[in-house]
């Protein structure tokens, strides 16, 4: 699959955040919808969690559709503090009303929670830390948030034992 070079990144992130500005801009609580990558192939109920293995970082967590989950540091293992703005580069992986992540894998059902988004709804957690994707992201096994630091924060992956994953691809 293909990698963004790290020297084109910021350019890249930059077109997505204008091209996603210019679609309405400023946060009207559409984003805390939950997006179709969250909540398709999930469980009755639920939202399926599971992992992966990349090369270079291991085991990490993906949702339903093989997408990455990430962590923002700033959330500090804590709170969802990405949101408005961030939260349409950083998609959160959001709870429907009645719904629970679902474990699959090494995935330990135990570290799966949920924390109140400021923008509206539940974000799924995993030992605390909210789970993000990321639109750099456009197919299952990318990897481009990792290690980035971007809207406020570093952006990392986490393994199924609740290990923040901080090695640069």
């Amino acid at each position: 699959m293909h990698r963004f070079d790290r020297g084109l990144r910021p350019l890249v992130v930059a077109a997505v955040a204008l091209a996603l500005s210019a679609c309405g801009g400023g946060s009207t609580g559409a984003s805390s919808a939950p997006s179709a990558s969250s909540t398709a192939s999930a469980p009755a109920g639920g939202v399926r969690i599971s992992s992966t293995t990349i090369a270079g970082l291991g085991s990490v967590l993906v949702d339903a559709q093989g997408r990455t989950l990430y962590i923002f540091e700033p959330d500090a293992h804590a709170k969802v503090t990405c949101v408005a703005d961030c939260a349409k580069i950083w998609p959160p992986a959001f709870l429907s009303a009645g719904q629970k992540a679902s474990a699959t894998g090494d995935v330990k059902q135990s570290m799966l929670g949920s924390a109140a988004d400021p923008d509206g709804g539940d974000v799924i957690t995993y030992g605390g830390w909210p789970l993000y994707t990321y639109v750099g992201d456009s197919s299952a096994g990318q990897h481009n948030g990792q290690a980035l630091n971007l809207n406020g924060g570093l952006w990392y992956v986490i393994s199924p034992s609740g290990t923040v994953v901080k090695t640069k691809p």
